[in-house]
């Protein structure tokens, strides 16, 4: 098994950095970017991993009770991948779950692919630009350490032919569905509208401009810009070094970064 994931701010790459950890697999490779499905299939790692790999954990954080955009692209763009796939889906979520591991089983399953397992995991929350959604240091710790149990637990389970099956089932879906994705349906079944950029802080780094995963941001000697496909993954908000970026809020509360929740 291998693991393929995308994230945001590292919560989804830490989770599934620690399921192949424990359950001794080779590696995790991230979907880097929409060129990993836009460019040819041989330019992208990601895909070619799915292809030599018979099992795989995929993870991917959990928006509105539904998958990211860029995630969905994915997918579909390379549905012949997935034929036959034995695939355990792994979703981080900061606040409510619903069916987000379902959404995806979904998608698959309609490419031939075999869900073997579904996990949901609470992580600390990236929307920084929100203070109701905050919460202490010390408590995104604890959050942290309890998903590697679940995590580690998920695994032993795995191997003993018996994995959990979090959002797969029928009330899951109808949990998801009017639980948030209903009515945030506009939030996850298209790209949103472009990030706020306070030009008076920037600095025209450049850092959004690289590490954006769908080239939504754009530097001119005037200004930074940024366009009208945001996967919302909060990259570039949580890295701005003068926090000159927000998305849906409009104040910079706490950029979200998974490595101030590890302990050292």
């Amino acid at each position: 098994m291998i693991g393929i994931y995308f994230s945001g701010t590292g919560n989804t790459r830490y989770c599934v950095e620690k399921f192949i950890e424990y359950y001794y697999c080779s590696k995790a490779i991230p979907i880097e970017s929409s060129k990993d499905f836009s460019f040819p299939i041989e330019s992208s790692k990601s895909v070619n991993a799915i292809r030599e790999s018979e099992e795989i954990v995929l993870g991917y954080p959990i928006y509105y009770s539904n998958m990211p955009k860029i995630l969905r692209d994915f997918i579909n763009e390379n549905k012949n991948e997935f034929k036959n796939k034995k695939i355990f889906i792994l979703s981080t979520m900061g606040l409510f779950s619903g069916d987000g591991a379902g959404c995806g089983a979904r998608l698959l399953k309609k490419y031939d692919a075999k869900i073997i397992g579904g996990l949901h995991l609470k992580m600390p929350d990236c929307i920084g630009d929100e203070k109701v959604l905050k919460k202490p240091l010390e408590k995104n710790k604890k959050i942290v350490l309890n998903a590697e149990e679940k995590i580690k637990k998920a695994v032993e389970n795995l191997i003993e032919k018996n994995p959990p099956k979090d959002g797969l089932s029928i009330f899951h879906q109808i949990a998801g569905l009017f639980g948030q994705r209903l009515w945030f349906y506009n939030k996850s079944q298209k790209y949103f509208d472009k990030p706020k950029i306070d030009n008076n802080l920037c600095i025209a780094c450049g850092k959004c401009v690289e590490i954006c995963p769908m080239d939504n941001i754009s530097i001119s000697p005037e200004k930074v810009s940024g366009n009208n496909k945001c996967t919302l993954c909060y990259r570039c908000f949580s890295n701005c070094p003068k926090k000159a970026i927000t998305i849906l809020g409009n104040k910079v509360y706490e950029q979200c970064l998974i490595e101030n929740y590890i302990s050292k």
